[in-house]
């Protein structure tokens, strides 16, 4: 079994910065790529941000400029940084991550979303 867990997430200004983290464990043999999602109120999950294990990235282009996604492979871990943050980035954020387990098999797993609220 493989467990996400998210971290970072909560109350700040319009302009101001959070990090957010993700940290996989369990039965991992290898982790693909791991993104970053999100989903407000009465809105679809959309993917805010992308990352293959060779460090290629990928981001929606409400958030270039501003989110910087990147990761720890000897931690499996992702994290999000996210400046210049604007009221309509609130919204509950997951990530997930495609993950080879130790007995050869493959799976999408997700976190349990962490929420991010952003005040004007």
């Amino acid at each position: 079994q493989v467990q996400l867990v998210e971290s970072g997430g909560g109350l700040v200004q319009a302009g101001g910065s959070l990090r957010l983290s993700c940290a996989a464990s369990g039965s991992i043999f290898s982790i693909n790529a791991m993104g970053w999602y999100r989903q407000a109120p009465g809105v679809q999950r959309e993917l805010v941000a992308a990352i293959t294990s060779g460090g290629s990235t990928n981001y929606a282009d409400s958030v270039k400029g501003r989110f910087t996604i990147s990761r720890d492979n000897a931690k499996n871990t992702v994290y999000l940084q996210m400046d210049s943050l604007k009221p309509e980035d609130t919204a509950v954020y997951y990530c997930n991550a495609g993950v080879r387990c130790l007995n050869g098999s493959w799976g999408v797993y997700w976190g349990q979303g962490t929420q991010v609220t952003v005040s004007s």
